[in-house]
């Protein structure tokens, strides 16, 4: 049977597509290199670590070249410090950054923290913190921090304001008032949501058809894709005039111009892993692998695997780190909308099959995306609906030590499903010998949405249980989230690890640098939920400013102000790792020991939350729908009206009555319970159809998966 989807502007007989939605499927079936030269897969051990070359040679070329030219534009001669910069030279600390998850809270928060400490940012250079990005070799995301991740990238690593808002030229923004979901609506049978999906689902099965099964994952990579990366505008978003991202790719990176021209930090996506056969809808423990996505490799330095794939590729199936077929390699799988979801690939533990919901989500966003997730199983073959599938290019390695070497595919979930929420781990392998860690951390830990070190207690607890042969060792933390706010660590920035006991020190000092209620006692507007996956211009720059203003001000203890020194106080942290590299060390300046007693976490005399009074913790909308604005401008002609209004609202509700019975007869139509779907009657299509453009499409009938749990198909 055959069934039409509706698209716009595709050419029902293109054999291949330019520039189109389907560059998301990957190519199969190529001819590899020579099996016996070319190295796909790298091994090391925890206590003899390598990185990629590529990595090293990029990470080593920025210190020497643009970094060490930052460090003087960000410090000048060193005197406001109290320090010769001169002394320095060759020495200075090599610092990474990361930003955690939390969706599109987590994504506008790391933005806006960026913000405050780009050197290009005129706020951010007048208070002394803008720099630090520059002066940075690594840059972490995880789940919605992947987003802004790569958006940053993909979009050539422009100022942060313009890669949110737009910039009127080349820039859109992030287009944060459609929906990720359900962009025109709540009604997903909306005509131009309906070409929305249609294009999503195209995507999806595009890639599908080549024999890779496909999930949940997919569609949402797809809508992530519309938003962070740089072919979607508010014109074309309901078109198909480009491919919306469809093609580019993870490793196709080092070609932006920032890149070759090294500007830009050293970029590591993570994610979790579910052993194969564990089909648990909870958290995860500790102990499964965690992996990170570079532009050069998918690898992980957890000492069970130590292991690293060529990015180029991912999705070829492998076994002791060989394709399985000479003629059967595959690219294009790192498809970066891909990549980007895979880190926040969340639905395992919100996807309820029993009973077809989404927890968390709005009733809109839960239906939308299930009614995509319907549509999606009714057509392909999916393995792991919940999880993103990846063909294990580490198979039949380390049985002895690797949880899932008998495993042919790889079920990886959102970074933060272990209690991870903050990328460290990639920052901590001893091998890239960081001297600074800074956690720009917009995790949603505690009711109000507000983060409580939970994330740097996890990483730390994992890397005293598991990796200590191959990640350094973080400094002297409060002992749980609640030390962290009865001490106020979470309310202000804080050092940890400022007087290390030995030389080189035992651990990087970390600068901790939260998301936090206004320090000026404003109402807060930056603890938005992590599935609010919609914010109005307005709630968008209002949650940016605040951040950004908040990120560039520190702090005064017992007050509500601003520290007018704050910018050469994260200086003075930023450089402080330098003083150690030397022989004899220089002893830190009498200015930097002051800044170091009023924001280091000491445990011996740990600081008190009373030192930062009337801070609010609720959130306060900044733009609820718009009312008050619209109440304000109007109050004459609405009391004018009044009659008219009230009947206008009888009728209205009326109406609404009806329409909820209609609506709930439509969706006990069309949403099956999704663990049904994948034998789907054909008769729950014919509503879909009525949605279709003149150019329409024939779907390909799947040809089932290229790839069993046993082996590959003989096409490979």
């Amino acid at each position: 049977m055959r069934t039409l989807l509706g698209l716009l502007a595709i050419s029902a007989t293109a054999i291949a597509f330019e520039d189109s939605v389907t560059d998301y499927a990957p190519s199969v079936n190529i001819a590899c290199p020579n099996l016996e030269t070319t190295a796909f897969v790298r091994e090391w051990n925890a206590t003899n670590q390598t990185l990629n070359p590529a990595e090293e040679e990029y990470v080593n070329t920025r210190i020497n070249t643009t970094i060490a030219q930052a460090w003087n534009d960000w410090l000048g001669n060193g005197s406001q410090l109290g320090y010769n910069i001169t002394a320095f030279q060759g020495n200075f600390p090599k610092i990474g950054l990361a930003l955690p998850g939390g969706g599109l809270r987590a994504a506008q928060v790391g933005a806006a923290a960026l913000s405050g400490i780009d050197a290009r940012n005129d706020s951010a250079k007048t208070a002394g913190t803008g720099g630090l990005l520059q002066v940075s070799s690594y840059l972490s995301g995880l789940s919605g921090g992947s987003w802004v991740t790569g958006s940053l990238y993909f979009n050539n690593f422009p100022t942060l304001n313009d890669l949110v808002f737009g910039n009127g030229n080349n820039l859109t923004g992030w287009l944060l008032d459609l929906a990720f979901a359900s962009p025109d609506g709540d009604d997903v049978f909306s005509e131009y949501n309906q070409y929305f999906y249609g294009s999503i689902l195209w995507s999806v099965m595009s890639k599908a058809n080549t024999g890779i099964d496909t999930s949940i994952t997919d569609p949402w990579a797809r809508m992530i894709s519309y938003h962070f990366l740089n072919q979607t505008s508010r014109s074309n978003f309901f078109t198909n005039d480009t491919a919306h991202g469809a093609g580019q790719l993870w490793s196709n990176i080092p070609t932006i111009p920032a890149w070759q021209q090294r500007l830009t930090p050293f970029p590591i996506l993570v994610t979790d892993s579910r052993p194969q056969g564990d089909n648990a809808t909870t958290a995860l423990g500790l102990t499964p692998t965690v992996y990170e996505i570079t532009p050069f490799e998918f690898a992980s330095y957890d000492p069970g695997l130590s292991a690293g794939v060529n990015l180029t590729f991912a999705g070829t199936p492998m076994t002791n780190s060989k394709p399985v077929n000479a003629s059967a390699c595959v690219t294009g799988f790192d498809q970066a909308g891909f990549m980007m979801g895979t880190s926040a690939s969340l639905f395992n533990q919100i996807l309820d099959f029993a009973h077809n919901t989404l927890q968390d989500f709005s009733s809109s966003d839960s239906n939308a995306l299930l009614y995509v997730l319907s549509r999606q199983l009714t057509e392909v073959r999916t393995r792991a609906d919940d999880v993103a599938n990846w063909y294990s290019p580490f198979n039949g390695l380390k049985p002895s030590t690797y949880e899932d070497s008998n495993s042919t595919w790889l079920s990886l979930l959102d970074g933060a499903s272990n209690g991870e929420n903050i990328p460290l781990a990639p920052l901590f392998v001893k091998e890239r010998a960081l001297d600074v860690i800074v956690p720009l951390d917009s995790s949603a830990d505690d009711t109000n949405n507000w983060p409580n070190g939970t994330g740097l207690l996890i990483s730390a607890q994992r890397q005293q249980q598991l990796l200590q042969a191959s990640h350094q060792a973080f400094p002297p933390l409060p002992q749980d989230a609640q030390a962290f706010i009865d001490t106020g660590a979470r309310e202000r920035p804080t050092f940890f690890g400022c007087d290390p006991t030995q030389n080189p020190p035992e651990f990087p000092l970390i600068i901790y640098i939260p998301n936090t209620p206004p320090f000026n006692g404003d109402a807060p507007a930056a603890n938005t939920g992590t599935f609010q996956l919609q914010y109005t211009a307005k709630a968008s720059q209002v949650l940016f400013d605040q951040v950004h203003n908040n990120t560039i001000s520190g702090f005064v203890p017992n007050t509500t102000h601003a520290d007018p020194n704050f910018g050469r106080c994260l200086q003075c942290a930023a450089v402080d790792r330098a003083r150690y590299k030397l022989s004899p060390i220089v002893n830190r300046s009498e200015f930097c020991q002051t800044c170091f007693t009023q924001y280091c976490f000491n445990p011996e005399a740990p600081p008190s939350l009373s030192e930062v009074p009337d801070r609010q913790q609720l959130f306060v909308d900044p733009d609820p729908q718009g009312l008050v604005d619209f109440l304000s401008a109007n109050k004459f002609k609405l009391i004018g009206g009044l009659v008219g209004l009230i009947v206008f609202i009888a009728l209205l509700v009326g109406g609404l009555i009806w329409w909820k019975k209609r609506r709930d007869k439509q969706f006990f139509t069309q949403y099956h319970q999704v663990s049904a779907l994948h034998e789907e009657e054909e008769a729950t299509m014919k509503r879909y159809t009525q949605y279709l453009r003149p150019e329409a499409y024939e779907m390909p009938s799947h040809r089932g998966s290229l790839y069993s749990d046993h082996g590959s198909s003989t096409a490979f």
